[in-house]
């Protein structure tokens, strides 16, 4: 019991949460089902994942899902109980968690930082991870590991690869094609190939869709197309080493409906070294070294994808580029039973550069490639960090972690060069006991407090803006045996120097955040179950007496899933409640808050079939109402396109009646 529950947490980021992909239309969590034939299929996490653990959530991206599935990490997690998804257009929507996002939700793209270069975020991190082209995807809710960086009062993100290594020469593989309304269409391909001594593995995907339409049958401008490629180059000279070469390239372009600029140019070009050394002596499980450079090449204009409009003053392009680099060394380590302690340090260099051209520059015909780049903001960190997780008794385990952080920030164009350092502290404590009541049921606490710096987007505002300090509570419980499957969780948070933004400045508050998630599962028959899901978060700008800016409304999910091993179906209502708790003008980097919403709701259908154990085919219709809403959470429909047939709305409305069809085969 002791090596287990402390393993389990190292195995989580590896593994992916299953291995057959199978069409169910579930808002919680898939369960094991029994087919008609006398084997035992484990279906895949469709819209939602099931806490595993205390605060943790796991999902398989290559999984059959519903609604659409996603082509980029914003509306994958859209389906998570607790997040929702702030749009723009078609693609770069920016998750939000529990009220909040930017740097509050750390998102590592296997382990390393990737920021855009927007500065209106046209870019998020999760705009360059195509969900299928990794393995597994976890989320931690809250600041629940100091591992992973400080600062991420919401909660952390884990966009992984996990190649397996090979006993002989073999190959494996996974490739999938989706169609669906809007022409929207996608290919991914993920194919490995190797032997005892290494392997190399390569990944490609392409994305791209027209305008949708909202249910009022109004065009909206979000088309877009996307392509990345991905390049791994593995050598495992014995079972306890591995050396990984990675490669990332990507290139895409969107239409936003949001801003009076579109996406022309999204080019990535990441590079990566990890050293990996197991069982290197006792006590020392395991020793990683890793090195990274992260590149983002982005091109914003008023004149490709829309016509351009010549009264206005504003500048007719932006070229800015981000760097990201740095390394992480970690040693994983067993001094005694039970016990695993996780010590590490990590460096990383975020510098921003831009160029651009005025209106006048553009009538004129100047090239924006023939003008020189200006450095924007430069930081510079470095962390040191230690966690241990240690079995307490056969039925409780805790955890104890703490970060210390040094950043220096230096606006470079800024006028006389200001420049400024902050020192941040994390700290967390957690403890989880499995309770005796006759049925399996584990609960679990954490206190954690956590600090963190202004980043680029909020100095961009105001630059002298303090540091937030967030102290949190986490509470829950889980539950999982017979048919019954149930999830909660709660949390309550107190930041000082909250930062809050509007369209011209920036501001330190205080502010209170508390609320929670419920996920409850019932297997009705074999081949039936019931699923349930309930968000819901709360905010208060105590500093100013009335409601915190950018929080979603309550949320709730029912769905009736059916799965026999070889047909599967399903149906889904999501319902959300209006939003009066409104701070109009303010809100984050992101976005601020418009006006009050009303509440809606949609239904989402989907069929499935599996021929072949390696084959599965799924289809959907999305919003089967053709229902026109727009989350309570999204930028402003502020698009100057009416003569073109597009209609000004006062949020970007959601896409309406969408049906699809993707396949999947396994090699």
């Amino acid at each position: 019991m002791s090596v287990f529950s402390v393993s389990r947490t190292v195995l989580l980021r590896g593994a992916s949460g299953c291995a057959v992909s199978v069409l169910a239309l579930t808002s919680a969590a898939a369960q094991t089902v029994a087919p008609s034939s006398s084997s035992t299929l484990t279906p895949m996490v469709i819209t939602a994942p099931e806490l595993t653990e205390p605060m943790v959530l796991t999902l398989d991206p290559k999984a059959a899902q519903t609604p659409i599935p996603a082509a980029d990490g914003g509306a994958y997690l859209k389906s998570v109980p607790g997040f929702t998804m702030i749009r723009k257009g078609g693609t770069g929507g920016e998750p939000l968690l529990r009220g909040q996002t930017g740097s509050r939700l750390n998102i590592l793209l296997d382990d390393t930082p990737l920021l855009g270069g927007c500065a209106g975020r046209m870019d998020p991190p999760t705009t360059y991870a195509f969900p299928e082209s990794y393995d597994s995807i976890t989320v931690l809710k809250g600041p629940q590991s100091v591992v992973y960086g400080g600062g991420a009062s919401a909660g952390t993100i884990l966009f992984n690869r996990d190649t397996k290594p090979f006993d002989d020469w073999g190959m494996r593989g996974n490739a999938s094609a989706l169609i669906g309304g809007y022409g929207r269409n996608d290919q991914m391909l993920d194919a490995t190939g190797g032997a005892k001594e290494g392997y190399i593995r390569a990944i490609g995907t392409h994305s791209r869709s027209n305008d949708y339409k909202d249910g009022s049958d109004q065009r909206v401008h979000s088309q877009y197309e996307r392509t990345s490629g991905t390049a791994l180059l593995g050598f495992t000279p014995n079972e306890d080493t591995t050396v990984e070469l990675g490669i990332d390239v990507s290139e895409a372009e969107a239409a936003y409906a949001d801003r009076m600029m579109d996406g022309t140019v999204f080019d990535r070009r990441d590079l990566k070294l990890d050293l990996i050394r197991r069982n290197v002596a006792p006590g020392v499980v395991q020793l990683k070294g890793q090195a990274y450079y992260n590149y983002v090449d982005h091109v914003m204009d008023r004149f490709s994808l829309r016509q351009f409009d010549r009264t206005s003053m504003m500048s007719a392009l932006s070229n800015p580029e981000r760097t990201n680099q740095g390394f992480r060394l970690q040693g994983d380590f067993d001094p005694v039973k039970g016990m695993l302690l996780k010590v590490g340090f990590d460096y990383n260099q975020d510098v921003r550069t831009a160029r651009g051209l005025t209106r006048a520059e553009y009538l004129a015909g100047v090239r924006y490639e023939d003008k020189a780049r200006v450095t924007d903001m430069t930081f510079n960190s470095h962390s040191l960090y230690a966690e241990v997780t240690q079995d307490l008794t056969d039925t409780s385990r805790g955890t104890l972690g703490y970060r210390l952080t040094d950043v220096d920030t230096t606006d470079n164009d800024g006028v006389g060069t200001p420049s400024d350092s902050d020192t941040l502290h994390a700290l967390l404590a957690r403890y989880e006991h499995d309770l005796d009541l006759g049925l399996p049921v584990t609960v679990y606490g954490a206190l954690s407090h956590t600090q963190r710096a202004p980043d680029y987007w909020e100095r961009s505002k105001k630059f002298d803006l303090e540091k937030e300090r967030t102290t949190q509570i986490d509470i829950g419980a889980l539950h999982d045996s017979g048919p019954w499957r149930i999830g909660l969780s709660g949390f309550a948070g107190q930041t000082a120097d909250y930062i809050l933004l509007s369209s011209a400045t920036g501001k330190n508050i205080d502010a209170r955040l508390f609320g929670g998630e419920a996920e409850v599962g019932y297997q009705v028959l074999p081949s039936w179950r019931v699923e349930t899901a309930l968000a819901y978060t709360r905010g208060e700008n105590t500093t100013e007496d009335k409601p915190l800016a950018q929080i979603s409304p309550l949320e709730g999910t029912v769905g009736v899933r059916y799965d026999d091993g070889t047909f599967m179906g399903g149906v889904q209502l999501r319902a959300v409640a209006e939003q009066d708790r409104t701070d109009v003008g303010w809100g984050n980097i992101v976005g601020t808050d418009i006006a009050p919403s009303k509440g809606f709701a949609t239904v989402n259908l989907s069929l499935g079939w599996r021929p072949l154990e390696a084959v599965t085919m799924t289809a959907g219709v999305d919003n089967l109402l053709d229902k026109t809403y727009a989350e309570y959470v999204s930028k402003a429909g502020t698009n100057t396109l009416a003569g073109d047939g597009y209609q000004q709305t006062t949020r970007v409305n959601e896409p309406g009646r969408t049906v699809w069809l993707r396949g999947q085969v396994k090699f």
